[in-house]
């Protein structure tokens, strides 16, 4: 079994796994946007790698949360109407409406497959930051076919290491992590609002069977660390060959 993924920029990327198409947190505006909430200004870099019109036909959105620009930007937020489903916090499935369903922790949906085959999606726990300076409630997912359980991936969605991330490796096999990094900060808030390098190398080190795939790390101007720390911390571990970096634009087959 394999999972091939398109890194389409920032936390977007679209990904076939088992012949379900799901995409994670799109973000599909140009560069040069500016998105502000309350004090907050985020600033886009650069637009995504592939073109809406390229995308093709997609099954579900994993999005982790809505309240965020650089997670659900305008045209990301149109192109949710083209979704059978789009699983997210109970929060964001009410502003959002329509064909979004909210979950809670742990909860989980059965979602049809080619073949007859079924893939649970559950929505696992995340934390946007530190303990009562967290940036609104977010989820992560992890999904796997309930005929091989064996071979599950991981969404990790805007989330800090913490005690939930560790106890979704203890609850399943995950053999691709999929993981946004790039330690976000904004001036208001003195801590990484996801996960830094070294977070990154704790959830390998939780996550001892999956490759690790950065996403999120680049095309903002909030993010405080980029492809070169990750790397280096992933070295200084001894970890680099667990790093499956996603190539802009161009699928990366993953093997299972």
């Amino acid at each position: 079994m394999e999972l091939t993924v398109t890194y389409i920029g920032g936390p977007t990327a679209l990904l076939e796994f088992g012949g379900v198409r799901l995409l994670t947190d799109p973000t599909f505006d140009p560069a040069g946007g500016e998105y502000r909430t309350g004090p907050v200004t985020l600033r886009k870099l650069a637009g995504p790698a592939v073109a809406l019109e390229a995308l093709g036909a997609f099954d579900t959105v994993l999005l982790s949360h809505d309240h965020h620009a650089d997670n659900l930007d305008h045209a990301g937020r149109l192109l949710l109407r083209n979704a059978r489903k789009v699983l997210t916090t109970p929060e964001g499935a009410a502003r959002l409406g329509g064909n979004a369903l909210g979950f809670d922790t742990w909860q989980s949906i059965d979602l049809e497959a080619p073949g007859g085959r079924v893939l649970r999606v559950v929505s696992t726990p995340a934390r946007h930051g530190p303990p009562l300076l967290h940036r609104g409630p977010v989820i992560g997912f992890a999904a796997f076919f309930v005929d091989a359980p064996e071979r599950a991936i991981y969404f990790s969605g805007d989330t800090v290491w913490y005690d939930g991330v560790a106890e979704v490796a203890r609850r399943f096999p995950i053999r691709a992590a999929l993981l946004n990094l790039g330690a976000a900060r904004v001036a208001v808030l003195p801590c990484p609002l996801t996960m830094t390098a070294s977070d990154a190398v704790h959830t390998a080190r939780a996550f001892a069977s999956a490759a690790i795939v950065p996403l999120h790390f680049e095309g903002w101007a909030h993010f405080s660390e980029g492809r070169a720390e990750i790397a280096q911390a992933f070295a200084d571990a001894g970890l680099e060959s667990r790093l499956q970096w996603p190539d802009a634009g161009r699928a990366v087959e993953i093997a299972l």
